[in-house]
């Protein structure tokens, strides 16, 4: 589990980034609005997710191929968006990604274990700081680039 999401993680970041740096010349004039609005709105979701109510919780089976190749890709969509914005701004990629993908694999097998064993875990708490620090990340992009920091 923890090699997949990390492959998708890592994999989704760099096609992301660059699909960005592509589209870099032709919006440059935008691009830092474009990582602004981007990052706000997958920071906004997050935090839309975390003030819901907690669902029923059902059974997934991990091991079936399927569902972990489609939770792989679904938990990775917002690494794309990201990585979009990433070509809009001096990344340094190759480590980057080689960071993303060790941080995923880590905290998901860390994760997995912990879920093993408890259920205490605030994972609403961890996705309502995660999108606030999302938002504050587009915010700094885009003060920087409008010469107000």
């Amino acid at each position: 589990m923890a090699l997949y999401f990390a492959f998708f993680q890592g994999m989704m970041t760099f096609v992301g980034w660059w699909a960005g740096d592509t589209l870099k010349q032709i919006i440059e004039s935008v691009d830092h609005w474009v990582a602004f609005s981007i990052l706000s709105l997958i920071g906004i979701r997050m935090i839309m997710e975390s003030l819901k109510h907690e669902k029923e919780k059902t059974s997934i089976d991990i091991r079936n191929f399927r569902i972990l190749l489609s939770l792989s890709i679904a938990t990775s969509i917002d690494a794309l968006m990201t990585g979009v914005s990433f070509g809009f701004i001096n990344v340094e990629i190759i480590s980057t990604t080689i960071l993303i993908s060790s941080i995923t694999f880590l905290v998901t097998l860390i994760g997995g274990k912990l879920g093993e064993k408890t259920t205490f875990i605030p994972a609403r708490r961890a996705e309502l700081i995660g999108g606030i620090v999302l938002i504050l990340i587009g915010t700094k992009i885009l003060f920087e680039h409008l010469g107000i920091i």
